[in-house]
């Protein structure tokens, strides 16, 4: 019996329990990547060409907070390479700070505030915007931002890699998008019942 696979790019530290609540469930296997070799991922791999996975072999690629720290001429590269790795069925769950909120902050002169708690520390609207400064400061360059979205430039980046359906949301508490997309195309009720099923953060 085939059991469902997932790509996790750019994991981290983090696993399977740190994704989303459907991943959770014993019938996924995870595969982690990531271009750090001492977080231990199955593969030693880096965005955005993922020229070591094989073609067509993952039912799903999750990618939290990786493609933002892409520069913007690579990111149609990354979208292909998700793609290109995903089965026919197959579906990318893409998350990243959303410009849109970002914006808003700055708008206001929020800019050094803290935003939100996170595990690593207060987060301010330039760490979203540029990359999160205190782990830069200690030597992890791999932090810094590159490029960023709002949610229509986001889905249009992923229509334009080939994904047939998009459904793009924003988290407006967690400040980030959430970004859904199928290679198959699929009717509308179909594709907010693929991210009712993906858009569930654990």
């Amino acid at each position: 019996m085939h059991m469902p696979r997932f790509l996790h790019v750019g994991s981290g530290r983090y696993r399977k329990p740190q994704t989303i609540r459907a991943f959770q469930s014993p019938e996924w296997e995870e595969v982690s990547l990531d271009i750090d070799k001492s977080v231990k991922p199955d593969i030693v791999d880096k965005l955005p060409d993922l020229a070591k996975v094989e073609s067509n072999s993952f039912d799903a690629v999750y990618s939290s907070h990786s493609i933002e720290h892409l520069y913007p001429h690579e990111v149609p590269v990354a979208l292909n390479a998700f793609h290109r790795v995903l089965k026919s069925t197959g579906v990318a769950i893409i998350r990243c700070p959303d410009l849109q909120t970002i914006g808003q902050a700055l708008a206001s002169g929020k800019i050094d505030e803290p935003l939100y708690a996170s595990s690593m520390g207060p987060v301010s609207a330039v760490d979203m915007l540029y990359g999160f400064r205190p782990s830069m400061a200690k030597g992890n360059l791999y932090m810094a931002h590159h490029t960023g979205f709002t949610a229509k430039t986001l889905g249009d980046a992923c229509a334009a890699s080939k994904f047939r359906s998009v459904y793009c949301h924003r988290m407006k508490e967690a400040r980030e998008l959430w970004c859904v997309a199928t290679k198959a195309a699929l009717s509308k009720e179909q594709l907010e019942q693929v991210a009712k099923f993906c858009i569930s953060p654990v």
